[in-house]
């Protein structure tokens, strides 16, 4: 069931247009930017956007421009883990790695404790109006997502059209606090 949803929810991605994307890219950095929790938050873990993803490029540079502390994900593919890793350039800290996305060149790999996060940005494939995701089935992000403090806000950036009736949740999947799409806010 969760393989078949995968597949159909990035088809209906992967069908946007650039031009679409880009257009609905602009509405949710709006929208993310607006928030409260975003302005509050000094220290940002940022997934690197790769494909038809909700692009993040825009809001890496935001949050360094802003002085914000940023992390983003480094894959322990043998531990089959998520790292944090502080980024102080990007791009020129990263280099193409686990599965072509761009992750910390080992020179510029600056680990740090989850629990230092205060607002993560999660990706994934599809999502549900409670706050569940699926994501790309390795359960990198599930494994992670317990390390940041309770109070960390977890907010995944979506396309409305990964929004699904339901992802079919397991115990050990962790929803996320808020899904921002560029036609809503859903607070689960």
């Amino acid at each position: 069931m969760k393989a078949y949803l995968r597949k159909e929810v990035l088809a209906r991605r992967n069908a946007l247009s650039e031009g679409e994307r880009n257009k609905k890219n602009k509405a949710i950095h709006r929208r993310l930017l607006s928030l409260s929790a975003w302005e509050e938050a000094n220290f940002l873990m940022i997934y690197v956007s790769f494909g038809s993803e909700v692009s993040t490029d825009y809001l890496i540079k935001k949050a360094l421009a802003q002085g914000k502390k940023v992390a983003v994900p480094y894959c322990l593919r043998e531990e089959r883990k998520l790292m944090a890793s502080v980024i102080y350039d990007y791009p020129g800290d990263l280099i193409p790695r686990t599965w072509g996305i761009l992750e910390p060149r080992p020179e510029a790999l600056r680990p740090v404790e989850p629990g230092l996060i205060d607002l993560c940005l999660v990706p994934g494939v599809a999502f549900d109006i409670y706050g569940n995701r699926l994501g790309y089935g390795a359960g990198y992000y599930d494994r992670f997502l317990p390390r940041l403090r309770p109070d960390a806000y977890k907010i995944a950036l979506a396309f409305e059209v990964q929004i699904v009736d339901t992802v079919f949740p397991t115990p050990q999947d962790v929803p996320v606090d808020l899904i921002i799409t560029e036609a809503r806010m859903i607070r689960p």
